[in-house]
């Protein structure tokens, strides 16, 4: 169909050519909806390219770009690639000792950041890193070159230097390096992955292929660009010709899915999860008939599989509870939400079945930064989906067990390697072409990838038992009341679990029952609480093998987030931090009676 991608500046140029917008791309400004057409945003990124020529920059230079999500990043990821250069895209919640890492190992030139504060932040960094030359905004800052003013430079530089562009355009080779996507992990200095343009071009492609939407139809972006799975799935947006609009501040989603009514969009499961506990929320407020309606709809949605035939009575059911409560919910969304596609962690099968049913169709998938990123993923377009697996491999793409059950990945968007870490790579990458991926799964039915666990993460108790503690962690965070959880036990006689609760809700269990509390320490050392928690604990303790079974947990007053370190920038446990913050408590419950 058209013209051939091979690079992904090729994406804006068929755009332009096959099927035009006013708004291919689009973000707020100063509260309005700002959108780029087609050919804007194709002459910016070129006047974006021809600017850092003009700069001095050089093919192969890097530049960094540290920022929430606006449609400006995609101009200079396009420029960037159209050039030869080479994009290192950082989150912007990151501590002071990674950005220094990661600026100094990646050798950057020019650092663009998205706004004042962390344009306050990264100049006295950037100062102090031979070999960066300015830091640019992309917001008005006072004081601060703005990345306006590169574009202005290379509309000026156009005549001089355009035939250069075009030339070096010609040039880049699908093999030839597009970007270095440095993870932060869970342990370590964070690793430089390097992805070709053919890594990130053959995986958005080929899953842009599983869905029917295109140029009548938008998407809403909110997930990190800097993060490799928003940013394949947005190339995979504007490869379908949908308009993207950009949300750069996560407590403006609802609002702008009301506006925008996307028909498409990405999450992670714990904002998915949020949209439940707001749907359940409703459901409390409501009283009488009107409430039994409610859950009775709710309940409903325990029958859902994808493909599944119901009978005539069910059918009926269905329709009922659609008509009166699944509507409100698509409504609450927007009214054409058709496809959410879930990656980043494992999503809750009921989570799956309450947006199935409420027809949101919830695609899970799975991948990793060094695969480009997605090895699998559910498929509506031949109906190959199965609640609870990340669905069948992505063509283009072989997968093979290890003897201890570890996916092994074979295909185009394996990654060219760790940036100056040859030694990393032969770690993960085999002497037959096999990455490693880390993670424990298996196939369901001969085809739907089901992940179990990661590699590292699994330990032995003193007995010899194995655990895996993310299938546990997961059964776990079912419950309403607990928002994240930590399970430990490594050469200990029994597992046990730190519990951060979801304290909006225990906060309202809490005053249910009348009990007081001065703040979240105090209420988390009331018998009543510590009681109530280990209830829950105890119904997940009826669905695990006995040596699997929580013996004792400790609850925790402070919440978890990527920024006081306890969780990554992907929202993933960051196990060795916890364990060090509570240490206290780790000794304290293996103190008496714990010890081998």
């Amino acid at each position: 169909m058209g013209q051939t991608v091979t690079r992904t500046f090729d994406v804006v140029e068929r755009a332009l050519k096959e099927f035009p917008r006013e708004d291919s791309i689009a973000g707020k400004r100063n509260g309005k909806w700002c959108t780029y057409s087609t050919g804007e945003y194709y002459e910016k990124s070129h006047q974006f390219a021809l600017g850092l020529m003009a700069l001095g920059l050089k093919r192969g230079d890097k530049v960094a770009t540290v920022t929430t999500n606006r449609p400006e990043w995609n101009i200079a990821d396009m420029g960037l690639a159209m050039g030869g250069f080479i994009h290192v895209p950082i989150y912007p919640t990151l501590g002071d000792d990674e950005y220094k890492y990661i600026l100094n190992h990646a050798e950057v030139k020019i650092i663009l950041v998205g706004d004042k504060k962390l344009f306050k932040s990264m100049s006295p960094m950037a100062n102090m890193i031979d070999g960066i030359d300015t830091v640019y905004t992309f917001e008005e800052v006072e004081g601060a070159k703005h990345y306006e003013q590169i574009l202005e430079l290379g509309e000026s530089k156009r005549e001089e230097l355009s035939a250069e562009l075009e030339s070096i355009k010609n040039d880049i080779k699908p093999d030839d390096l597009a970007t270095i996507i440095y993870t932060s992990g869970t342990t370590g200095v964070p690793k430089g992955v390097m992805l070709s343009h053919r890594n990130l071009v053959s995986n958005f492609t080929e899953h842009a292929k599983l869905h029917n939407l295109g140029t009548e139809h938008r998407a809403l972006s909110f997930l990190p660009l800097c993060h490799v799975y928003e940013r394949s799935v947005n190339y995979h947006f504007q490869h379908r010709g949908m308009g993207v609009y950009y949300v750069g501040n996560l407590a403006q989603i609802v609002s702008s899915i009301k506006e925008v009514k996307p028909h498409m969009f990405n999450s992670v499961p714990r904002l998915l999860e949020k949209v439940y506990d707001g749907f359940v929320a409703k459901g409390k407020e409501l009283s009488g008939i009107k409430k039994k309606l409610y859950f009775w709809a709710l309940n409903l949605t325990r029958n859902f599989e994808y493909n599944k035939k119901f009978g005539p009575l069910m059918q009926l059911k269905i329709s009922v509870a659609d008509k009166l409560i699944y509507s409100k919910w698509r409504e609450a969304l927007g009214g054409n939400i058709t496809y959410i596609v879930s990656g980043g962690a494992a999503l809750q099968p009921r989570i799956a079945r309450v947006f199935g049913m409420a027809k949101l169709t919830t695609l899970e998938g799975y991948g990793l930064t060094e695969t480009s990123p997605v090895i699998a993923v559910n498929n509506p377009t031949t109906m190959e989906m199965m609640v609870g697996t990340v669905g069948p491999i992505l063509e283009g793409y072989d997968v093979k067990f290890a003897a201890d059950g570890e996916i092994l990945c074979k295909g185009p968007g394996i990654m060219k390697g760790y940036y100056k870490a040859p030694e990393l790579t032969d770690e993960v990458i085999d002497e037959n072409g096999w990455f490693h991926t880390g993670d424990i799964g298996m196939l369901v039915d001969d085809k739907y990838l089901k992940i179990t666990d990661r590699k590292k993460e699994i330990f032995k108790l003193s007995g010899g038992k194995y655990i895996a503690p993310q299938m546990i962690e997961n059964k776990l965070k079912t419950s309403e009341l607990i928002e994240q959880v930590m399970v430990i036990g490594a050469n200990e006689k029994f597992a046990s679990a730190i519990i951060s609760p979801c304290f909006p809700i225990l906060h309202d269990w809490a005053g249910e029952h009348k009990l007081h509390y001065e703040n979240n320490e105090e209420l988390i050392q009331l018998p009543e609480v510590i009681q109530k928690l280990q209830k829950e604990v105890m119904k997940v303790n009826k669905t695990l093998g006995s040596h699997e079974q929580i013996s004792r947990i400790r609850l925790v007053h402070e919440e978890w987030t990527p920024t006081s370190g306890e969780l990554s920038p992907t929202l993933k446990l960051r196990r060795n931090a916890v364990a060090v913050k509570y240490q206290h408590l780790i000794d304290d419950i293996y103190a008496v009676g714990g010890k081998k």
